[in-house]
């Protein structure tokens, strides 16, 4: 033991002198579940979600059709998701919390599911958990058995902060629900979160348009989780799609698309704007179809960024 001491003691000198903690949070890692930019279904990729993975922790961000599927692909199950945080609420973003929830209560799964979003995250989650009950009286054909769901729901607004295990989620409302043609409807609220753990920071925009909030809140960031439209493409798909739009409502869409989400040239001059260290595309509309198609958006947007760009593809992790 006498000859132990002495190690021990350099030990603690040594993290003394490097200022290394012995309680740091564990690693972060971003895996891109689903990369649809929606709300059209389509055949090569899964609506948005997202897996957020500390350490032994996994938290589903956005949570779109298909979401618990593309979780089992990436390794994990859904009663080991200790979190859900929807950065909007719109149905591309949320139509898999359903068998989120409702494949856990097959489980059985009693652990307590924290569930993160913009206001009116709670009466969505009330009427999927009223929309349950027939399900649950099926499911088990136990007279009085019901299932302990224990959700602990918690609505956020622009600059609220959850400490999760030793992660620090920080909370943007950004531009996704505004525009200077209309106002946005009352209790429209869409959220870009970022996450600071002890290795790295994350930024998620979600849905957003421009947003000096969102480039605030990417400021230095380790990594830049963005949507993105090629807007004039995605009008000539809908034009094509459609031959017979009026030209009112084409001029209405081109207002909605510039307002509420971001141009490969905006996603660039914001990751440059706030510092950030590398760039990961997801949701991206109308998507990319070749080689070529990806290597023109890298180009536009080197003009304004100088790091590393990722498209991300289903399951691709960061």
């Amino acid at each position: 033991m006498k000859t132990l001491l002495p190690l021990i003691a350099l030990f603690i000198s040594l993290l003394l002198l490097t200022g290394t903690s012995i309680a740091q949070s564990p690693a972060m890692t971003f895996i891109t579940l689903g990369t649809a930019s929606g709300p059209d279904a389509v055949p090569d990729r899964a609506q948005p979600a997202n897996a957020l993975v500390v350490g032994t922790n996994v938290y589903l961000v956005d949570a779109g059709d298909g979401a618990g599927a593309q979780l089992a692909k990436a390794g994990f199950r859904l009663p080991g998701v200790k979190g859900l945080f929807l950065s909007h609420l719109h149905f591309d973003h949320t139509g898999g919390v359903l068998a989120v929830l409702g494949l856990r209560m097959q489980l059985d799964t009693t652990d307590p599911l924290l569930i993160l979003g913009p206001p009116g995250t709670q009466d969505f989650i009330d009427g999927l958990v009223a929309g349950m009950l027939p399900a649950q009286q099926a499911a088990f054909g136990v007279p009085g058995r019901t299932w302990q769901h224990r959700l602990d729901v918690r609505e956020l607004r622009d600059g609220d902060q959850v400490n999760l295990d030793g992660v620090i989620l920080s909370v943007a409302e950004n531009t996704h629900y505004q525009s200077p043609q209309y106002d946005a409807s009352p209790g429209s609220v869409s959220l870009s979160f970022r996450f600071d753990g002890s290795d790295r920071s994350i930024v998620y925009t979600g849905d957003t348009g421009p947003s000096e909030a969102v480039t605030e809140l990417a400021r230095n960031a380790d990594l830049l989780v963005s949507e993105m439209m090629d807007i004039p493409l995605a009008l000539a798909n809908i034009r094509q799609i459609n031959p017979g739009m009026p030209e009112a409502v084409m001029t209405g869409l081109e207002i909605h698309f510039r307002a509420h989400h971001l141009t490969p040239e905006q996603v660039a001059t914001m990751a440059t704007e706030a510092g950030v260290r590398e760039v990961v595309v997801t949701h991206f509309g109308p998507g990319i179809s070749s080689t070529a198609q990806a290597q023109a958006y890298t180009e536009m947007m080197a003009t304004h960024y100088s790091g590393p760009v990722h498209f991300a593809n289903d399951l691709d992790t960061f």
